[in-house]
């Protein structure tokens, strides 16, 4: 968790405050003027980050591409599974790009007022909060493409909660 110390301000406009934070993180990326594209190694694929600021709208969206293409012939056992995982979701939603077969993870900030900034926090809690996601349902979407289970039995599998230690 990074501490607002490590940055100039405690908000800034949205594409900068990104990059302010992809760059404390030391995470590789690329910024044009309303986009910024960032690589993150997660723990069971790398990630692509991008967000891109809807200036007009007040919309910030935010998307994170784990490393999984469908095959067609696999795409309605995703789609049903995706439809499970979305159920478990309070915040933002995977989708399938029907063109390319590409996994998503998709979010938006509303960012309103005269200056449009967002915070640290705002920044950490749509960083983190795809992440997050993608890590815990990048197992289900596994199970499902290459294990032979069923989208139920997949999200079965993939969220048992563990206790103790090993």
């Amino acid at each position: 968790m990074l501490e607002e110390a490590d940055f100039d301000r405690d908000d800034a406009a949205p594409i900068d405050m990104l990059e302010s934070y992809f760059s404390a993180h030391g995470w590789n990326h690329q910024r044009d003027e309303d986009e910024i594209v960032a690589k993150v190694k997660g723990s069971w694929a790398p990630y692509e980050l991008r967000a891109i600021w809807r200036e007009d709208d007040g919309v910030l969206q935010f998307l994170a591409f784990p490393d999984i293409r469908v095959p067609d012939d696999r795409r309605p056992a995703l789609y049903e599974a995706i439809g499970l995982v979305n159920e478990q979701l309070w915040i933002g939603h995977f989708e399938l790009w029907s063109q390319s077969g590409i996994l998503l993870f998709r979010h938006a900030a509303m960012v309103d007022g005269d200056e449009a900034t967002l915070s640290l926090a705002q920044a950490e809690l749509l960083v983190e909060s795809a992440i997050d996601e993608c890590e815990r349902f990048y197992p289900v979407f596994q199970f499902v493409l290459w294990g032979g289970k069923t989208p139920a039995e997949a999200i079965a599998a993939a969220l048992i909660e563990t206790q103790g230690e090993a």
